[in-house]
């Protein structure tokens, strides 16, 4: 309720943009929460660099209507860009979350004749994806993006994964790794039984690789989750992998948890600049 409440005030008179096509409710899955929707620039002509994002929430709240402002402005940046809702816990346990995500990738690459998103799907460049996420999205993503670089850890989450590949993914204010002390109120609900159980499953940091996709790490100074940016990149920089963290604001200038979803704050917009030109930077031509 706190959060729907807070993300009312933030999104209250913003509009979709008339120079964005939409292309709204794809089922990927059965159930009703299994729903997409895609978004490119309008006058597009061919496939485009492609952004899938991980909506945040705790695991129990959020869906791709409330992040449909910060998707189709990501969009105006010249991406297609994928928004999608997951079902929730406590009905929808762990792992219902990343299976969800899953399904996505599966729906995106599948391109059969099952998918009747048509010319939205085309106008997606499956050799140039990327992924964000943020809060607990962003510890989704990051599992996810860990499966798709280690065979071993993909079968231990129980994910059939499609030939796909993420070029970069952008984390932001992220949980990232699962702590049984800190993030005991997530366990209850995230997890159908104790949260010890869950240990080799929710092991990021043990099983990246220096395959991870580069990864844009971000943070703010007045982020509830910062001190968790630092100790992930460190596992990044022993591994390999490539990353860059960044930290938002100052000790004057505090941006809360999620900030860049603020369509209103030129901050937000500085880093969703930064987080786009990272993928830029990672396209194949």
């Amino acid at each position: 309720q706190l959060f729907k409440k807070n993300d009312d005030i933030r999104d209250s008179g913003l509009t979709a943009p008339d120079d964005v096509v939409r292309v709204t409710g794809l089922a990927y899955g059965p159930d009703p929460a299994q729903a997409l929707d895609i978004y490119y620039p309008a006058g597009a002509d061919k496939a485009l660099p492609a952004i899938i994002s991980v909506h945040g929430g705790g695991f129990v709240y959020g869906d791709k209507e409330r992040y449909q402002y910060y998707c189709m402005n990501l969009a105006q940046r010249g991406f297609a860009v994928v928004n999608f809702s997951y079902r929730l816990a406590p009905e929808h346990r762990f792992p219902a979350q990343l299976e969800d995500t899953n399904m996505v990738m599966r729906y995106i690459s599948g391109r059969g004749s099952e998918n009747a998103a048509g010319t939205a799907l085309r106008m997606i460049d499956l050799n140039n994806l990327f992924m964000v996420g943020d809060s607990a999205g962003a510890m989704l993503a990051s599992q996810y993006c860990a499966a798709l670089g280690n065979p071993a850890y993909a079968r231990t989450l129980g994910l059939d994964l499609p030939p796909v590949r993420i070029r970069a993914c952008a984390l932001n204010c992220g949980l990232y790794a699962f702590d049984p002390r800190k993030d005991r109120m997530m366990a209850r609900c995230y997890f159908d039984g104790p949260a010890e159980d869950y240990t080799d499953r929710m092991d990021i940091g043990g099983s990246i690789t220096k395959d991870y996709p580069p990864a844009f790490i971000m943070t703010s100074t007045g982020d509830f989750l910062q001190a968790r940016a630092e100790p992930f990149a460190a596992i990044l920089a022993r591994e390999g992998a490539e990353y860059e963290l960044h930290v938002y604001g100052d000790m004057k200038n505090r941006p809360g948890h999620v900030f860049h979803c603020n369509m209103k704050d030129p901050l937000a917009k500085r880093c969703n600049d930064d987080e786009c030109a990272f993928f830029l930077r990672h396209t194949q031509r």
